[in-house]
């Protein structure tokens, strides 16, 4: 008896659709094969399965550049016009943004103001009051992290030495220490222009204008 014909739709079992695309694909890849010993043709298949898979044939006679560059030259087709233009595209964004940055920086120097109206030099303050309140509000952030490694500090050297009298002194000047930089801390919110200068571990700070 004959093989009966297969109707061509698609195969609805997933498992048997995967083992006719893997039977299929085999025997398409030997035909190529065979065309391409038997009659020195130059043959390049490329499958995806339903999976995303990549199978791909190709005569050994020739590379895949050389095969898409004869494509091209034969069909008068250009492959990769479309991928230049988006890369120029690409580029030229990117190259205004970078001098659009360079004369933002510019601006903010004191620099590039001539040609600007009120509301960009409105827009430009604006800027720069946001990005002075985050350089304050970063300082007192650091000033509150030295604060509490001078507390952990002074409770290790505590816990190292518990129980002797001579630890008392270094006690009570680490906690005046620690006290001062509290208040300090509490004072430069109110007074933002201020900034801290710290000399040493329990050194002397010098209170500077901003």
């Amino acid at each position: 008896m004959g093989r009966g014909k297969i109707e061509i739709k698609r195969i609805e079992n997933a498992t048997n659709r995967q083992v006719t695309y893997s039977k299929r694909r085999n025997g398409i890849f030997k035909k190529a094969q065979e065309l391409t010993v038997l009659c020195d043709a130059k043959v390049s298949l490329i499958m995806f399965s339903s999976t995303g898979k990549f199978h791909e044939f190709i005569s050994p006679n020739i590379s895949t550049k050389a095969f898409f560059d004869l494509y091209q030259k034969t069909t008068g087709t250009d492959l990769w016009i479309s991928h230049y233009e988006k890369m120029q595209e690409n580029y030229r964004r990117l190259k205004e943004i970078n001098k659009k940055l360079r004369r933002e920086i510019r601006q903010r120097m004191g620099g590039d103001l001539d040609d600007l109206n009120i509301k960009e030099l409105q827009a430009l303050e604006a800027k720069m009051d946001s990005s002075l309140v985050a350089i304050r509000d970063r300082k007192v952030r650091n000033l509150e992290e030295r604060h509490a490694n001078l507390v952990f500090d002074l409770e290790t050297k505590l816990d190292q030495q518990d129980g002797i009298v001579e630890s008392e002194g270094y006690y009570n000047e680490a906690a005046n220490g620690a006290s001062n930089l509290h208040a300090l801390r509490l004072y430069q919110i109110h007074h933002p222009n201020l900034v801290l200068h710290h000399g040493g571990r329990f050194g002397s700070n010098d209170l500077r204008l901003a």
